[in-house]
């Protein structure tokens, strides 16, 4: 059973740093909004209220260089979030939907806060002028309350929107965490699996209100895909988690790799293994990528909380349908070599 932690706070955390304590606080009582599957979610009306308030505001403190954590969920994108916003200048949000559902309600893919119509992929032409003037008054908030000058923004779908991020904020860099696909699909499956619940007649899990996320990811991501797109009737009634959260770990990683080529200037590829293994030399040259001064506090709070996770290579029986691809998609990121390495071959 996972540890919970309010806003992810650790006994280590708060005597490392006190005050940023309060800045995590901050973060994920106002900005971040009850998910499904959390408590208190009739919060979320006085939320959104707040956010529509923070909008209309006039820009408060300039938004410079936001750093976005992307790729996709359970790969480790919360504990680096977390290490981050220990950095003296960082203020860190994790997953802030009600954020993102105020510049364009359309990013609700899951149906936290509504049912209508929502979106994986956001382009530049989706940036209009009154996004970027919401984006950039609800970031500059945050940062004038919290007296932080840099923001880190966990927000796996990320890898999804590059071009509308660039739109919005063009001196964005983004953080490519990956994670053995093995490890990720496990992790997603078990997570679903244990925090699945009925509410009002209706199944709310890590794929969204029945499966509205799934859904989406089938018609608008499956059927992009040169590849998955010729089999998509087979994908999409697939129903296994196993199966479901492969399908998403490939999507993400192409995505993900597709952009780390195309913009290799702005886009940074950091493994959760290398991460847990050698953080140091890890955020090193993450500080260097984002532009962060060297903070001696933030490297030895890393090496305290960073330890490598579980393993469960290969223990995952997949459909058939999806195991090649995934396959090939793991050998893309290095993790096959490895193993043959690690094998003698």
């Amino acid at each position: 059973m996972e540890q919970r932690l309010i806003a992810e706070l650790d006994p280590i955390y708060i005597k490392t740093r006190p005050g940023k304590a309060l800045v995590r606080l901050v973060g994920h009582l106002f900005f971040q909004g009850r998910f499904l599957t959390t408590k208190h979610r009739w919060l979320n009306s006085f939320l959104l209220a707040g956010m529509r308030a923070i909008k209309a505001l006039p820009q408060l403190k300039s938004v410079k260089k936001p750093i976005y954590i992307m790729g996709i969920g359970r790969s480790g994108s919360t504990i680096l979030g977390k290490v981050l916003s220990i950095h003296r200048d960082v203020g860190f949000l994790n997953e802030p939907k009600v954020v993102w559902y105020i510049v364009d309600q359309r990013d609700d893919v899951n149906g936290n806060f509504y049912g209508g119509p929502a979106q994986y992929r956001f382009t530049a032409n989706d940036a209009t002028p009154d996004k970027r003037k919401a984006a950039h008054r609800i970031y500059g908030f945050y940062q004038a309350l919290t007296g932080t000058t840099r923001i880190v923004d966990k927000n796996p779908e990320v890898v999804y929107r590059v071009p509308f991020v660039r739109e919005l904020f063009p001196d964005a860099r983004f953080v490519f965490l990956v994670r053995n696909g093995w490890d990720t699909v496990y992790s997603v499956s078990a997570w679903s699996k244990r925090e699945a619940s009925q509410v009002n007649g209706e199944v709310e899990d890590w794929w969204g209100v029945n499966q509205r996320k799934w859904k989406l990811m089938v018609d608008e991501l499956v059927s992009a895909d040169l590849f998955l797109s010729k089999r998509k009737s087979e994908i999409g009634a697939l129903t296994r988690h196993e199966d479901m959260a492969a399908v998403e770990w490939i999507i993400s990683m192409r995505e993900g790799l597709r952009w780390l080529n195309a913009l290799p200037e702005s886009v940074h590829l950091i493994r959760y293994e290398d991460l847990t293994e050698k953080p140091a030399e890890v955020l090193k040259k993450l500080l260097d990528f984002c532009e962060l001064p060297d903070d001696k506090v933030f490297l030895n709070y890393a090496q305290q909380v960073l330890v490598p996770g579980r393993t469960h290579d290969a223990t995952i029986n997949l459909a058939p349908v999806i195991e090649s691809l995934f396959l090939e998609t793991m050998s893309d990121l290095g993790y096959l070599a490895e193993k043959r390495l690690e094998n003698g071959l």
